[in-house]
């Protein structure tokens, strides 16, 4: 007579596994866009502090930090909208809405992807570090404030900005100087732009459930006021590129990054949800060449 035994594995991969996937859907590891977002501006500024040629150990450390900070961002913000997510659209197949995870397993991935975080932190100067308190304040707040004001994106803009201060810090050792900050200012500008092009999509959802945007505050007056703050955007960007002496590839980078700013201004025309996202998605691209106009300009000057 023979027995059968069922190893630990088999019996149990199967839901750890799915667990891990839930909370993968969780932290929009399938989705790296809002990552790629928050990178840009922190790319920006460590290239601009270091003069073309970064600290390749500040660089790792804030590849991962940011990529990290934004997933624990994602947790915390399913969090505060479980009950806001199931009525919306777009939403309802999250992994909190749904159903298929609990609200406190969503608060325990915010907390120890935020301490990973800041362990990596700990690997920097203590200004840094310093710093770093405000960023997890920005991003563990950012969520609820929907619920308080229309200006959600720009609390956005400021918690997904605050790398740059950090990163100027880490990489020089020294307070975020005024041309850093102009960097921060241009971060929650865009941060303004993107993200409201992204509520645009839920406009009528949020309208019907309460939740407060920059798109039901701007109204029928969103492209105008979006166009405006591309406009400023550019601006500062130009103001950057002048006062840290960058050359041409970035100036024609901000000719690029203007047509595509139009671009996105042609698809939002008729404020239809799915050419709104692409508008929010192309600024992805934007963000790419505005970098790469930084680093040529480096490259070029040897």
């Amino acid at each position: 007579m023979t027995t059968s035994k069922t190893s630990f594995a088999d019996t149990q991969w199967p839901h750890i596994r799915e667990r891990l996937w839930q909370y993968a859907l969780l932290t929009r590891a399938h989705r790296p866009i809002g990552a790629l977002l928050l990178l840009w501006p922190m790319l920006w500024v460590l290239w601009i502090a270091a003069d073309g040629r970064p600290n390749i150990g500040v660089l790792i450390v804030f590849l991962l930090g940011t990529w990290i900070m934004r997933s624990a961002g994602c947790a915390i913000n399913d969090f505060a909208d479980r009950k806001v997510d199931p009525h919306v659209a777009r939403t309802t197949e999250r992994p909190l809405a749904a159903g298929r995870i609990k609200p406190r397993e969503a608060v325990w991935v915010f907390v120890v992807l935020s301490l990973l975080a800041f362990a990596l932190v700990l690997t920097q100067n203590r200004l840094t570090i310093l710093l770093s308190f405000a960023g997890v304040a920005l991003a563990a707040s950012y969520p609820f404030m929907k619920r308080f004001h229309h200006l959600p994106q720009v609390h956005l803009g400021a918690a997904f900005g605050w790398a740059v201060p950090m990163a100027w810090t880490a990489q020089t050792g020294q307070l975020p100087s005024p041309l850093a900050w102009l960097v921060f200012l241009a971060a929650v500008v865009w941060a303004t732009i993107y993200d409201t092009q992204y509520a645009m999509v839920d406009r009528e959802d949020d309208l019907k459930i309460g939740v407060k945007s920059t798109a039901i505050l701007f109204g029928d007056a969103d492209r105008m006021i979006i166009g405006i703050l591309q406009v400023l955007m550019l601006l500062a960007l130009l103001l950057i590129g002048v006062n840290a002496g960058l050359g041409w590839p970035y100036f024609l980078s901000l000719v690029v990054g203007a047509g595509m700013f139009g671009y996105q201004q042609m698809l939002t025309a008729y404020r239809v949800p799915e050419f709104c996202f692409r508008a929010f998605m192309n600024n992805n691209w934007f963000g790419a060449v505005i970098f790469a106009g930084i680093v040529l300009s480096y490259l070029l000057r040897g």
